[in-house]
Formats: C-alpha cells, sequence, structure tokens
C-alpha cells in the first residue's frame, strides 16, 4: 500500500474559466464575470439561505430547465438541489447551537424550518442527534460551511465537489504509535518529501510484518507536526502511523498524542496526485471565505478501506486543524 505522498506539496494555479454542460459544450462566461451559472446559482443560494428557495427559482437564476439544473447541479456538486439547501440550513443552525444562546424554535424559523418538530426530525437525521443534545455536548461535528463564490477568485470547476463536501469536525485526543522521522517539505530550498515519505510508511509496514501486528485499515494515519513550524525551519517531523491497544516499546515504535481539535476534513476521490490542486483550492478558496481560520497543529491523512492506489475509487480524507474567526 503506497500512501502518505500528500504532505503539502500544493502550488498555486487557477483553473480553466468555463464549466461543461449537459449537451457537453463549455459555457464560457464573459470576462466582466467571474462566475459560471452552477456557481452563481451556489452564490445566490448562499445569500439566500434564510429566505424561501424553490428549484423553479434557481433554474431561473441560471438560465437552464428545471430538469437541466437539477441534473447540473448534482454533476457538479455531488448532491442534489434541497440536500445541498437542507445541509447548509441543518450547518448553521448547529453553529447557533453552540454559539449563542438563542432558543431552538428561533433557530429552526430563522433556518427556513416551519416548526421545532420538523427541525429537530431533520437536524437527528443529519447529526445522529437532537439539536438540545450537539448543544451540551458543544462540539463541532458534519458540519458544511457555505462559501461566498462572489467574494473569492474563480473556482474550478474539478473542484466544485472537493469544496463543496469539506465538512468540520471535532477529533477527541488520540494517542497513535508509529514511525516518525523529519521531512522537507515543499518550503524547504531542497524539499525530499516524495521520497522520504514512502519511506517511513515502508519501514512501518515492514515493522508490522515483522511482528505480525494487524492494525485495522481503518486506524492508518499519517500525521504532519506542524505544531513548532515557522519561516526559519525547513524540516518537521512526519509520522506513519495507527491506533492500537499493544504497547508499542516491545516492537520499536514511539507513540503520538494529538490533542483535541476541530478539523476542516477535506474527502479526496481519484488519484492521488490530484491531491495536491484539492489543497490548494482550500487554501487559497475555501479557507478565507469559510468562517475559519488555520491554527498550528498536526495536519492529518486518514486512510481506511477505500484508499487504494492507482484505482479510479481511491478514497482519502485530509485534515487540516481550524478554529472559528
Amino acid at each position: 500500500m503506497q500512501i502518505g505522498i500528500t504532505c503539502i506539496c500544493f502550488d498555486i494555479r487557477y483553473g480553466a474559466d468555463y464549466v461543461e454542460c449537459m449537451s457537453g459544450h463549455a459555457l464560457e462566461t464573459s470576462p466582466e464575470h467571474h462566475l459560471t451559472r452552477i456557481e452563481r446559482a451556489l452564490s445566490y443560494i448562499h445569500c439566500h439561505l434564510d429566505d424561501p428557495l424553490s428549484v423553479q427559482l434557481l433554474a431561473a437564476q441560471s438560465c437552464w430547465s428545471r430538469w437541466q439544473f437539477q441534473r447540473v447541479f448534482t454533476a457538479a456538486t455531488g448532491f442534489t438541489v434541497a440536500q445541498y439547501i437542507r445541509e447548509l440550513r441543518l450547518s448553521h443552525a448547529a453553529e447557533l447551537l453552540i454559539s449563542t444562546q438563542k432558543r431552538q424554535l428561533d433557530i429552526a424559523l430563522s433556518c427556513g424550518f416551519d416548526s421545532e418538530i420538523s427541525f429537530s426530525r431533520s437536524f437527528r437525521h443529519m447529526f445522529g442527534c437532537a439539536p438540545g443534545a450537539y448543544r451540551r455536548r458543544g462540539q463541532r461535528t458534519r458540519m458544511l460551511a457555505a462559501i461566498n463564490l462572489q467574494e473569492m477568485p474563480r473556482l474550478p470547476s474539478a473542484m466544485h465537489k472537493s469544496m463543496l463536501s469539506i465538512r468540520v469536525e471535532h477529533q477527541e485526543a488520540i494517542t497513535v504509535s508509529g514511525i516518525s522521522a523529519p521531512i522537507k517539505g515543499l518550503f524547504s530550498q531542497t524539499p525530499d518529501f516524495t521520497t522520504s515519505v514512502p519511506d517511513v510508511w515502508k519501514r512501518l509496514m515492514r515493522t508490522i510484518q515483522d511482528h505480525a501486528l494487524e492494525p485495522a485499515p481503518s486506524n492508518l494515519i499519517g500525521v504532519l507536526d506542524l505544531t513548532q513550524t515557522d519561516n526559519s525551519q525547513e524540516s518537521f517531523p512526519y509520522w506513519a502511523c495507527f491506533q492500537t491497544d499493544l504497547s508499542p516499546s516491545c516492537v520499536g515504535l514511539k507513540t503520538l498524542t494529538i490533542p483535541a481539535q476541530d478539523y476542516a476534513v477535506i474527502p479526496h476521490h481519484g488519484d492521488i496526485s490530484s491531491l495536491q490542486k484539492a489543497l490548494e483550492c482550500f487554501i487559497v478558496h475555501w479557507l478565507p471565505e469559510s468562517g475559519y481560520c488555520g491554527v498550528n497543529g498536526f495536519d492529518l491523512e486518514m486512510y481506511d478501506q477505500r484508499f487504494r492506489p492507482g484505482s479510479a475509487d481511491c478514497y482519502m480524507e485530509y485534515w487540516v486543524p481550524v478554529k472559528p474567526r
């Protein structure tokens, strides 16, 4: 398994200024407009999230029929129109539950729900608990952020799904066991992460085989320790590790405790080499307009059984520590 090769290796470029429509033709935008039709529809949703929104209204904004709009929207974002609006409203409600003392009824009505009962039912379906329990827990989980596309540079159409699927999760403190080594990342004058990171993973896999350890596939984690980085440092520790109940000292592994933290979770589908573009878009597009800011901490690469290098269905998640502004 070849993993752990992402390692903040992005550069800054911008995507093509078009979006593919159902006929297969590119819908070019005029120079004075920065948004494609889908981006304009998304921007309208974000700016009118508290207002009644219908497919017919949104289709009129994009100059498509209702049928065309729904198909293009789902193809571009990975959400149905109704699902996207509902999850954004519920995410906004979740933030209000944590950050304000507003009554649940007032939050429900302000987020477009007709009653507290319908709000509670939808909230429980998305978050797995009642609004009151979510407020008492005080931890951000499964929250989507409404990105104001009108206030950001052009978002490449190929990145729509990745950027719109980013969620905010709270991760409790965890202790991992593994192998670490200093690596030189993107900002080093002599970066070596493309060779050093795979070498760390090979050492871990060899240790696992030699000692017949069996970490569950869902427990494999790459950790970028960026807690002490500054402009004067060229290298930082990279960990190839997993969660286990075994004593690591008996097999020559080290332990690392990762403190509790809120994370922006970037889901990535497809070839791992394209994660560079997703991280670039996250830094340049998503983060400045999300209401969150990055913090020095531990970046996490999460690998499970869906990570199949070379497969079009390959999936992993990159977790970036954030905090509300």
